[in-house]
């Protein structure tokens, strides 16, 4: 026996309004900000919502429970990577520096399988259209890239202004949802005390009382406390 258009339509309109449940309770993320377990999480809802709507075998409250129940699990793990940051970095992935102080890193480019021809065209899609003009260059886990030029390449540029070149430097994050990210913080050579030393300075109590907190060579800490 066939799907009637009104049991196709009914299963439609469900499923319609179950993923947009979904994504309202996961919140606003963009395209550009969806990670590869994001991805494929959608892929395979969007598969369980469209293979159940033209089975005429599956009822429509095995639909509504398989959404739900993916849905559910997506959130847990959401709620698994926003509370344990080792989780979210081998879930999400990491960003890796692939042009640094203005040299490629040719291992984090084949660590990434990455080739010179795709780098470029990165490059060229944020309107950089030489190598040479880049300082650093971040490929974030969802395969976008950040860049820091160099600065005599910058929008007012050093060279117009005839000042001598500056060193080019890049932060480095400290703290993240009062979480201190000690990997970062031993590579700069600083330790414990010296943060919390740094937060007192800045009126700051606590290294919990911090949403973020970043480090730059020529300007110091950068610290935003939680609103209070």
């Amino acid at each position: 026996m066939e799907l009637s258009f009104m049991e196709i339509s009914l299963k439609v309109i469900i499923g319609f309004f179950l993923l947009f449940l979904i994504t309202k309770i996961l919140g606003k993320t963009t395209i550009k900000q969806l990670t590869p377990f994001d991805f494929v999480s959608a892929i395979v809802l969007s598969e369980l919502l469209g293979n159940g709507i033209y089975e005429e075998k599956v009822n429509i409250i095995y639909i509504v429970y398989a959404v739900f129940l993916w849905g559910i699990l997506m959130i847990f793990m959401e709620k698994l990577l926003l509370k344990y940051k080792g989780f979210r970095g081998f879930l999400e992935g990491k960003p890796s520096i692939i042009i640094r102080d203005g040299k490629i890193d040719r291992y984090q480019l084949k660590k990434n399988r990455m080739n010179i021809n795709q780098l470029l065209s990165l490059l060229r899609q944020s309107e950089i259209f030489s190598i040479r003009e880049v300082a650093y260059a971040i490929l974030e886990s969802n395969g976008s890239i950040s860049i820091l030029k160099k600065n005599k390449y910058q929008k007012v540029t050093m060279q117009d202004l005839q000042l001598p070149d500056q060193p080019v430097f890049l932060s480095t994050t400290l703290i993240i949802d009062g979480e201190v990210l000690e990997d970062n913080m031993n590579d700069l050579g600083f330790d414990k005390n010296w943060l919390i030393n740094q937060l007192a300075t800045s009126g700051v109590n606590s290294i919990k009382e911090v949403i973020y907190a970043d480090w730059l060579d020529n300007d110091g800490i950068y610290i935003i406390p939680y609103k209070s």
